[in-house]
């Protein structure tokens, strides 16, 4: 890429996540310490940023480790935050932190997710509860948790409280994008949710006000209904891009009902 064009590229990106945090060229050079007239010759593709002078704007915006580092390339410069896995050595303590945390909340179920909520780990208790409603087996590696609540092949037909549930979903795609910004990644998981039957098309607006306290999962089989809750865990002060996208999803009984036959529930139903 040539200096001019990535110029061009990165000041185009820097304009976005300006317009997406509602600030004014003003407002930023505030924040970042920089001219507001540098700012518009970055933005306009007239001055080529330096690398810090990206990384200093970048954190006044707020911008996701993943999105920085395609600011950085776009500008023509190497990439700062490494993605790191969970196999990756770096990233021991934060693999045995959600390793203790999911031991932890046995004998109710937690996912470790993406930020497009594909699971990546999970404590024994999830697939014990979820295979009492699916064969779990036919939903092969890596699972989606959203498309297992959403598709009627799922965990749909046992929500039994599925008209409430998942505009509650929905809305929580958008009010946990990371950097609260839908991007084209999840603008597809959404386009994806939208598409199964029964979807009403309403539910792409999130909800006016966000959710309610708290939206159960109110789960239904056999004459028995159980009700959960989530509780979301996140990394606190990131440095990696994996680090900042997980999250760890705990759920909880709603009520004592739930609590005092979730044991015997998954003992009943739960498939070998």
């Amino acid at each position: 890429m040539n200096q001019s064009l990535a110029s061009a590229t990165a000041g185009s990106l820097l304009r976005h996540w300006r317009g997406a945090r509602g600030k004014t060229q003003l407002d930023l050079s505030f924040d970042a310490g920089v001219s507001q007239k540098h700012i518009s010759f970055v933005e306009s593709g007239r001055s080529a940023p330096s690398r810090q002078m990206l990384l200093d704007l970048a954190q006044a915006l707020d911008v996701p480790l993943r999105d920085r580092n395609t600011l950085l390339m776009a500008a023509g410069y190497a990439p700062v935050y490494a993605g790191d896995s969970l196999d990756d050595p770096g990233m021991a303590p934060v693999a045995k932190a959600l390793g203790r945390m999911l031991r932890q909340q046995e004998p109710f179920p937690a996912l470790v997710m993406d930020r497009r909520w594909t699971v990546q780990l999970t404590n024994e208790a999830a697939p014990r509860f979820f295979s009492c409603f699916i064969d779990l087996a036919a939903w092969p590696k890596p699972r989606n948790l959203l498309h297992l609540m959403f598709d009627p092949a799922g965990l749909r037909p046992h929500l039994a409280n599925w008209e409430e549930a998942a505009p509650s979903l929905i809305a929580r795609v958008h009010r946990e994008a990371l950097g609260q910004v839908v991007d084209a990644g999840t603008r597809a998981l959404l386009g994806q949710l939208m598409r199964y039957p029964g979807v009403d098309p309403a539910w792409r607006t999130p909800l006016p006000g966000g959710d309610l306290p708290l939206i159960p999962l109110t789960f239904t089989k056999g004459g028995t209904t159980l009700r959960y809750f989530s509780m979301v865990t996140t990394v606190g002060t990131p440095q990696t891009v994996a680090a900042q996208e997980l999250r760890l999803e705990c759920l909880f009984p709603a009520d004592e009902a739930t609590e005092d036959a979730h044991d015997a529930f998954v003992v009943a139903h739960a498939r070998d």
